[in-house]
């Protein structure tokens, strides 16, 4: 593994060598299904013919020697070992954390160095003005439109209608009380720049950057010229730290996947599968019907928008922070073709304004809580909801599970009891995944689009750099 690398052109792979391998991996699929479902073959014969087929799988990711292939690879991998040696979830939550880490300690000097390039190196304000109007603008009608899906969804399938009480010795998050407008808007400005970088607060890095930027236009090319150069240093540093860090990536996402698997084990899915499989189709009716209608009617390249955001969105969907696959994400956008500027204005802003999935995920979920505790929400109460699940989900991307916090303080507002929430719990962090990943998606998807509004893409095979 030690040539890999996002750049490095895939090996082609006679057909000799890939068919064997797919001979044994369907065949490890025949024998799982007739063990799981019939009887006929034992569980250890079942279990041996996974292991066969993920090494089969691992040779054909050797030969490809590509960064995707390994995460895609280490997907699969991690489900078997927790759900095999589940004794071991502790260890595997522990590469999880690393690789989050990590990626932790790149976010705030890689949004300071791109940022400040992108605005200080143009001295261009009103340009920076239209493009925030314009990014906001994108923002808001997104996600109300996920927010109308995800109500819509449970709604028209009833998850929630029927689920008993169930006990749980799952410890609720602390109640956050929903964030007033007043209050959002004073969150959103640093009174310490040191502290919002402890505290990993995206919005206040961005809006810290946005003044100093500006404030860096405002003095002589002889004072300014020496921190951009700096800022540049800065961020082509960042990036090689980040293609450094993704070398880890596999292990990360291969640890999270292993520590979700061992802790929920597969007898998750009894009442609370109809709540997964509304989520998960809520989403993809948001991916097909609403997100890619936009990026055709923008006019953007899906298959090279698919190329880039692939290893993002992989990461976000095991590690379940959107925090965790920004680093990648904007490295890719830019290599799509979106100007540096755009790339490190709208991506860090969206982790704040842009949660497709997870706003979709609140509307769904609070419904969901009050069908299974038979309580009736009328539409205009509903609907008086839905706003103000789009005020209290900014700022919380970057925190895994945050969103059971806002779900929690909902309920709590609505006189809505808590045992539903707790249920819920054990299905969350795979609820988290979709829409984790489902965030990552739109925010790339967004990015791409105000570079085109904003005439800086270049989807040709040569990137727009940081023009």
């Amino acid at each position: 593994m030690g040539t890999l690398d996002a750049k490095t052109p895939e090996t082609p792979q006679p057909l000799r060598h890939k068919l064997p391998v797919f001979i044994v991996v369907s065949l490890a699929i025949v024998l799982n299904f007739l063990a799981a479902k019939m009887g006929l073959v034992s569980a250890e014969v079942a279990s041996i013919a996974r292991w066969v087929a993920l090494a089969g799988l691992g040779y054909l990711c050797y030969q490809r020697k590509n960064l995707t292939t390994w995460i895609l690879f280490a997907l699969l991998l991690g489900a078997q070992v927790g759900y095999t040696f589940p004794e071991g979830a502790d260890w595997y939550n522990v590469l999880s954390k690393i690789f989050i880490k990590l990626i932790k300690t790149i976010v705030a000097p890689l949004i300071f160095g791109t940022l400040l390039v992108g605005i200080a190196g143009h001295s261009d304000i009103k340009s920076v003005g239209r493009m925030g109007f314009r990014s906001i603008l994108y923002f808001e009608v997104i996600t109300t439109v996920a927010l109308v899906i995800g109500l819509v969804a449970i709604n028209i399938s009833q998850a929630g209608v029927g689920i008993p009480q169930m006990p749980s010795s799952e410890e609720l998050p602390e109640v956050r009380k929903p964030m007033t407008g007043p209050e959002i808007v004073l969150h959103t400005f640093p009174d310490n720049i040191i502290k919002a970088v402890a505290d990993g607060e995206i919005l206040q890095i961005v809006v810290f950057t946005v003044l100093f930027a500006i404030s860096m236009t405002m003095v002589s090319e002889q004072r300014r010229r020496p921190f951009i150069t700096f800022a540049e240093s800065l961020s082509e540093i960042m990036f090689k730290f980040t293609g450094l860090i993704m070398y880890f990536a596999p292990l990360g996402v291969g640890g999270a996947i292993a520590y979700t698997v061992a802790k929920l084990g597969l007898g998750v899915f009894g009442n609370l599968g109809m709540l997964l499989l509304t989520l998960y189709a809520a989403l993809l009716v948001f991916v097909f019907g609403v997100l890619l209608p936009v990026a055709l009617l923008f006019r953007i390249p899906i298959r090279r928008f698919w190329k880039y955001v692939s290893e993002p969105l992989t990461i976000a969907f095991a590690t379940t922070s959107s925090e965790a696959a920004l680093p990648k994400a904007m490295e890719n956008m830019e290599k799509m073709g979106v100007s540096r500027r755009v790339v490190s204005f709208v991506l860090p802003t969206g982790l704040s304004f842009n949660l497709d999935g997870s706003t979709l995920y609140l509307s769904l979920a609070a419904i969901f809580v009050a069908q299974a505790a038979k309580i009736e929400i009328p539409i205009g109460q509903q609907i008086t909801m839905l706003i103000t699940l789009m005020l209290t989900t900014k700022g919380i991307a970057g925190v895994s599970r945050a969103s059971l916090v806002i779900l929690t303080g909902t309920a709590a507002s609505m006189g809505l009891p808590d045992w539903p929430i707790a249920a819920i719990l054990g299905i969350d962090a795979l609820m988290d995944m979709g829409r984790t990943a489902v965030n990552t998606l739109g925010n790339c998807l967004a990015t791409a689009i105000v570079g085109q509004w904003e005439g800086e893409a270049n989807f040709s095979d040569e990137p727009a750099g940081e023009g």
